[in-house]
């Protein structure tokens, strides 16, 4: 007995659907070219927050150094400053705050006022040119009120003769304050820049540092020495913890992505099982 056509039909248009369905389910099973994309995406933001995070360890180290240096040297005997053979070697790393002492005259005509604010409240630094038997060192005085700022208000702390200034040895301030630049031509100054102030005061030969002067009292009581700042924020611990947590949380939520992944695959896969059989379709009760 002859089976019927219709069901013949029916059995064959089943096959190759049952086919079709399990070659789409294989495929649905390949990571897309988006899902690639967002993985590797993914996979360098945490490196880079990972990275930036030992970076700042790095820089901490860095800076626990410096300030140990910075006291070390701070607190030291002070030495002679250097001589002119030694001015091209001067650097921050090495020679910043080193305690000093240079000797010779001051060139009182020849000063320098520079906006300050200090523990004493604004006003201005005396920068005054030290004549030296090698050629010509700037020293910041100290600190004098702007109600002072004219010398003949304070000529009893101007000396004529030899002196010899104890103080740390400072590096160049070139170019102002922020937002707010050396005017040379109207004799109004924000930063010690020594190549600036040797340039407008006509001053040859000049070292490429000036000496901050310590507190040892002038005559009068002015200009007030020794209110060096030396402060070096260290808060890379705090930045190195915040990128370590971004990236902890960054990754955390990668992971719990990819856990939810193969619930989203099964659904997907049931989805591709479904079946046409003799032309009803059979859906999860």
């Amino acid at each position: 007995m002859s089976r019927d056509p219709a069901n013949r039909a029916g059995e064959n248009d089943e096959q190759p659907r049952g086919r079709s369905s399990s070659t789409s389910a294989g495929r649905s099973r390949r990571p897309q070219p988006a899902t690639v994309a967002i993985g590797a995406a993914w996979v360098a933001c945490v490196a880079t927050l990972l990275a930036l995070g030992v970076w700042q360890l790095e820089r901490r180290a860095w800076k626990l150094d410096l300030i140990d240096r910075v006291e070390r040297r701070v607190h030291a005997e002070a030495v002679p400053a250097p001589g002119p053979a030694a001015w091209p070697a001067i650097n921050r790393a090495d020679d910043e705050y080193r305690r000093v002492t240079v000797s010779g005259r001051f060139l009182n005509v020849r000063e320098t006022l520079v906006q300050a604010l200090t523990v004493e409240g604004p006003g201005y630094w005396v920068v005054t040119p030290l004549q030296t038997a090698d050629g010509t060192v700037l020293v910041n005085r100290g600190f004098v009120p702007a109600d002072r700022r004219d010398p003949a208000s304070r000529s009893a702390g101007n000396p004529e003769g030899a002196i010899t200034v104890t103080g740390l040895l400072r590096l160049s301030e070139p170019g102002g304050a922020f937002l707010r630049h050396n005017d040379p031509a109207d004799n109004r100054w924000y930063s010690r820049d020594i190549a600036a102030i040797a340039a407008a005061r006509g001053l040859p030969h000049v070292a490429p540092f000036f000496v901050d002067a310590d507190a040892t009292p002038n005559p009068g009581g002015l200009p007030v020495g020794g209110l060096t700042v030396i402060s070096f924020p260290n808060n890379h611990l705090v930045y190195a913890l915040t990128w370590f947590t971004l990236a902890l949380m960054l990754a955390g939520a990668g992971l719990q992505r990819l856990r939810r992944a193969p619930a989203a695959g099964q659904d997907s896969e049931w989805d591709h099982r479904q079946q046409y059989v003799r032309g009803q379709e059979v859906s999860p009760s």
